[in-house]
């Protein structure tokens, strides 16, 4: 799929700016969107929007198909009349520019239990109406969400596999049981996501009404402690207990000297072709409902998945093993037709991913902070662009192009002083500059190219170093916590 010629800025709504320690849907995601449109772009792409779990990162979440309650805003809380005005007088002091999770967490729970409390003693027929439609429609997966959400709540948040071995089995009796005991704290699970959703839909519509398309971050792999693996355990590569018997990763490379250890569970794919892939294609549906474009992290895991032995510490002994991709997207278009989905390729790539990826028409990516680490053959310099790719300055997992170009050797780094000063210097040949306002360089060059779909994070738009970074891959501390200040982007940068 040809996408029309367009450019639009990363940005994960957790670190859009407010009074209340996180970026959520309320009025600063629309002061937003009027940049985006002031600026004329057309493209706002975000992270994976689910439930995350231990380390707060968009890429291990509760589930595939809910939402990230914690991006719920308060203040549409106070307009639905589910909350007083006077409940948020005294929000406390939370950091202006990054989250504070555990803070963030326990404030957040405590207004959504006021919510959904006002929600069950003050009658709004217009929002019990639309509660009850939301849990017709997303039945399908809201039911076993919601149960696995109110199960882990009453363990003390202990991963599922943990749980009493009935629980885990999924005995019947043991289910109904469950479902009884915690029918209030279940229905007040399924009322978040209605809210989340409520919000989010009604964003998306705005954005859309601009000619602004809402792009998505699709991970191939699901974490181990989530609904998805708890409620489908066939569907993975699990021993009798619930442990992986391999998890994903990949090997070392650019990010990694030892490969990154992802930890999630990997697919049990002659399963999943032997059910025609169905739960694969709700979560397409689902993600194609919920975003206009979804970009697949790790498209090279559909033709073959970096296996590691459940119990190693690193990826380093892991080995590839094939996987049915084109069996499955073969099912998905026949299911949903041609869906508009743009594929993370990056890394080293196989003459049988490229195959797979152009053989159903989807759009790989260019990163430019990438194209100065050897030759003028790199594909990721400008010249050797194609029209269908999507190409950015950097993404969520690099250093910012500030951050980059003013890189040194040292902890965190697989680039050694001598490389680091060959890659600037290549450069600042190429892009024919002294590197004064290199984030612009990038940007202008990005816009520039051929490529059909420019995307530049907002970090490289406001000209922010390595402290503004979103995620250093392969770390578990002080990632996913970035975010900006409302002042920093005023009509001068839209503008430029």
């Amino acid at each position: 799929m040809n996408f029309p010629r367009a450019s639009g800025i990363l940005l994960h709504p957790t670190s859009l700016p407010g009074r209340f320690g996180i970026g959520d849907l309320g009025p600063q995601a629309y002061a937003f969107a009027d940049f985006l449109e002031a600026a004329g772009q057309s493209v706002w792409q975000v992270l994976p929007l689910g439930p995350t779990g231990y380390g707060d990162s968009p890429y291990a979440c509760y589930s595939a198909f809910a939402g990230n309650t914690l991006l719920i805003s308060p203040e549409q809380l106070v307009v639905d009349g589910l909350l007083a005005k006077e409940e948020l007088a005294n929000v406390p002091e939370f950091a202006a520019e990054c989250v504070e999770f555990e803070g963030v967490h326990k404030f957040k729970d405590s207004i959504l239990r006021h919510a959904f409390t006002s929600f069950k003693h003050v009658a709004n027929p217009e929002i019990a109406k639309a509660f009850a439609e939301f849990c017709r429609q997303q039945m399908s997966w809201l039911a076993g969400k919601t149960l696995f959400r109110a199960l882990k709540d009453s363990h003390g948040g202990v991963a599922w596999n943990e749980w009493e071995p009935p629980l885990v089995r999924r005995d019947a009796e043991a289910l109904e049981l469950a479902r009884t005991q915690l029918e209030a704290d279940i229905e007040a699970q399924k009322f978040y996501q209605f809210l989340f959703f409520r919000q989010w839909f009604t964003l998306k519509a705005d954005c859309n009404r601009r000619g602004i398309k809402l792009v998505g971050d699709f991970p191939i792999f699901v974490a181990l402690d989530s609904a998805d693996v708890w409620t489908n355990p066939d569907q993975f590569k699990l021993n009798a207990d619930g442990s992986p018997i391999v998890v994903a990763g990949v090997p070392p490379d650019y990010f990694s000297a030892t490969g990154q250890l992802w930890g999630n569970p990997l697919y049990n794919w002659e399963r999943m072709l032997s059910d025609g892939f169905k739960w694969w294609i709700a979560r397409v549906r689902a993600t194609l409902e919920t975003f206009d474009i979804a970009r697949i992290d790790h498209f090279r895991g559909f033709a073959a998945c970096w296996e590691i032995p459940g119990g190693d510490k690193t990826a380093e002994r892991g080995r590839w093993v094939n996987a049915p991709g084109r069996e499955l997207f073969t099912a998905v278009r026949k299911a949903l037709g041609q869906v508009p989905i743009i594929a993370e390729d990056l890394g080293v790539i196989t003459p049988d991913v490229e195959s797979l990826r152009d053989d159903f028409g989807f759009p790989g990516m260019r990163i430019l902070q990438f194209g100065f680490s050897s030759d003028t053959k790199n594909i990721d310099l400008p010249h050797n662009y194609r029209k269908n790719v999507v190409v950015y300055t950097g993404t969520h997992d690099n250093d910012t192009a500030v951050g980059w170009f003013h890189s040194a050797a040292g902890a965190g780094s697989t680039r050694d002083a001598e490389q680091i000063e060959r890659e600037r210097e290549f450069c600042l040949k190429y892009l024919h500059t002294n590197g004064a306002e290199i984030h612009w360089d990038f940007i202008r060059t990005v816009l520039a190219s051929v490529a059909n779909t420019a995307i530049v994070p907002l970090q490289d738009v406001l000209g922010l170093g390595t402290d503004a970074r979103m995620n250093l891959p392969n770390s578990t501390e002080g990632n996913w916590a970035w975010r900006f200040r409302s002042d920093a982007v005023t009509n001068d940068v839209a503008a430029r």
